[in-house]
């Protein structure tokens, strides 16, 4: 392991001790970076709506919750890149917390570790709060599109984005030609509003459901067109307005009513749809439409051992997907063509994290990211 100074064994860290309930530990040990991960210094964090339901469904106590932060490295694994890596880099990921497999690893802690492969440098002209807003929904935007729904992905090549690198999956891959379509479902959320980004630079046409209040963001981010979701004629108008074309549905608010909007908005040749939480089999209403769901903490290729339905044997294609991509995605963010959510930035450390979860599991925080600086790093 490439370390200049001594570690710290120990460090303060938010712990789960039961369903939504969380603690700050003042002396819980620091993890170990594995041979291929990188050891950070946590500057900030960010709260999703993950970080508050798995404590709620599936606790594990003594884990470590939180998914995204951003920080500073502080320590390679011996099989780390050392010319891609190095000690005092920005660094933005987002890890698998409240994990019953590896208690001792989450980001709301002062320290963390990420796998090499799966983590962004911080461009220069970023700094460390808003870095902390995007991983995870960055990610589920990768794995979502080009794993779930099977579109090829883009060529990661200077100039524009280009469709179709994967000329060996090609046959069995949604193109822009074949669907240029794409349905957000909840574009006001940090993972809609990612994908209808991501989907506008593909050079596809992402329309979205989202509120009113929404609706103005939504178009300025790529939406061609925005639908009210309280609309009882939302699915519809999609319908409608696509003339019967779209095939695929991304649905980033996952429940019976955003479900059945998403299967009358997709045309007569059905399609794809891909939620981000376990969906209702009694919504599955339609032969000719193919659902699935994405956690993004399949990314790691371990296992998810969360209670059912939330658990996962270990999915390899996913890693190898989440890699490609997270290679693309730093183009994406070097370029500055990635904008994020709004962001509500508090102080207030780990303690304040335990209270920023309660306002988000109640519905509080809308339209915005929720950060919290856990350190002051000069960098």
């Amino acid at each position: 392991m490439t370390a200049p100074e001594s570690l710290p064994t120990t460090h303060k860290a938010l712990k789960v001790s039961g369903p939504g309930h969380v603690y700050v530990s003042e002396d819980a040990s620091v993890p170990s970076p594995g041979r291929s991960e990188l050891l950070v210094r946590v500057a900030c964090v960010s709260i999703n709506q993950v970080d508050c339901k798995s404590a709620d469904l599936s606790p594990t106590p003594g884990a470590t919750s939180g998914t995204d932060f951003s920080g500073v490295v502080i320590a390679l694994g011996s099989d780390v890149d050392a010319e891609a890596w190095h000690v005092g880099d920005r660094i933005m990921a987002g890890i698998f917390g409240n994990n019953p497999l590896r208690r001792d690893n989450g980001a709301f802690a002062e320290h963390a570790v990420v796998p090499a492969r799966l983590a962004w440098r911080i461009p220069a002209s970023m700094d460390l709060a808003t870095a902390a807003s995007l991983p995870a929904a960055l990610a589920t935007v990768g794995l979502s599109l080009f794993q779930y729904m099977k579109m090829a992905m883009p060529d990661n090549t200077e100039g524009a984005l280009q469709l179709g690198s994967n000329k060996d999956s090609a046959a069995a891959s949604t193109t822009a030609s074949s669907a240029s379509y794409v349905l957000v479902y909840g574009g006001g959320t940090a993972t809609g509003a990612m994908a209808i980004q991501v989907l506008k630079l593909m050079g596809l046409t992402p329309i979205t459901t989202c509120s009113a209040s929404s609706a103005a963001r939504s178009m300025e981010l790529g939406a061609a067109a925005t639908f009210d979701y309280r609309s009882p004629s939302c699915g519809a108008d999609v319908l409608n307005y696509t003339q019967g074309a779209l095939t695929l549905a991304l649905d980033c608010i996952s429940d019976s009513n955003s479900m059945s909007t998403c299967y009358k908005a997709l045309g007569p040749a059905g399609g794809r749809y891909v939620a981000l939480d376990p969906f209702p089999l009694r919504g599955h209403t339609r032969r000719s439409v193919e659902p699935d769901w994405v956690c993004c903490y399949t990314q790691f290729g371990h296992d998810v051992a969360w209670a059912p339905p939330f658990d996962l044997d270990a999915r390899v294609d996913d890693r190898v997907c989440a890699e490609a991509w997270y290679v693309l995605a730093q183009r994406l963010l070097d370029e500055g063509l990635v904008v994020p959510q709004p962001l509500e930035v508090r102080r207030g450390g780990l303690a304040g994290v335990g209270e920023g979860m309660q306002e988000v599991r109640r519905g509080l925080i809308k339209g915005k990211k929720l950060v919290y600086s856990v350190a002051e790093i000069a960098v």
